[in-house]
């Protein structure tokens, strides 16, 4: 079974790169991603901390709660900048900078 998006669906933008390496994809982070990443964290961190019933168990809640938002929000930004370099999402800025190298 290929699991592969580009196997399946064509990009409607321009290609940048086909298989971005992780630290390009990391790198293209834009100020959009950082704030979504951010506020992924701190609502998983809010809402870990007000799962916890007692209060002893409130500290463990919040950091666990805090550790998936990290992971969640990482990977939502990582799935967002991806997919503007391999012309799946909107990347006027991304091909603006890349065609200047």
């Amino acid at each position: 079974m290929n699991t592969d998006i580009t196997a399946s669906t064509k990009p409607e933008y321009p290609v940048i790169d086909r298989n971005p390496p992780f630290t390009k994809v990391v790198g293209n982070f834009n100020t959009l991603d950082y704030l979504r990443f951010v506020t992924i964290t701190g609502v998983s961190v809010t809402v870990g901390y007000l799962s916890g019933i007692k209060p002893g168990i409130r500290g463990p809640s919040m950091v666990t709660g805090g550790l998936i938002g990290l992971m969640g929000g990482f990977m939502y930004a990582y799935q967002n900048s991806a997919g503007r370099l391999m012309g799946f999402f909107p990347n006027d800025d991304e091909v603006a900078r890349f065609n200047k190298k």
